[in-house]
């Protein structure tokens, strides 16, 4: 009369087995994002200097062709002058990989012709480590 019915044993994972790959996943996270995180700072230095290069390049573009550095960094992209045959950046003015403004000045008190850097990380003058200055000489 009475039918026995077959209950169906489903496989999976216990809340306790979850638990322990949790776990685990965090310890090795803990290890290896310290070494990852240090890793991407130093690649925007290197972005930033690699930026501040190509900048150099087209401000010894715009003196030769008009003689003199130009007064901003604007002036690559769109000059009045006579002899400009810009623009010599193929989009606006890169920011620095920080999301700041290259700082540029024409005027210099160790006798080169420009100064172009980035304050780093914090975005502040001065700083050690990765919120050190990256200059470009």
């Amino acid at each position: 009369m009475f039918k026995i019915l077959k209950v169906k044993k489903t496989k999976g994972f216990t809340l306790i087995e979850l638990l322990i790959v949790i776990v685990i996943l965090g310890l090795l996270m803990s290890l290896v994002a310290p070494t990852m995180f240090s890793k991407v700072d130093s690649s925007k230095i290197k972005t930033a200097q690699a930026q501040m290069e190509m900048l150099q390049t087209s401000l010894d573009t715009y003196r030769l062709d008009i003689g003199s550095y130009p007064e901003s960094l604007s002036e690559l992209r769109t000059s009045n002058k006579p002899g400009w045959d810009g623009p010599y950046l193929p989009r606006d003015v890169p920011l620095d990989p920080w999301g700041n403004p290259y700082n540029y000045s024409r005027t210099t008190n160790n006798g080169e012709p420009f100064t172009l850097f980035s304050y780093g990380r914090d975005g502040q003058e001065g700083g050690e480590g990765d919120d050190a200055d990256i200059i470009h000489r």
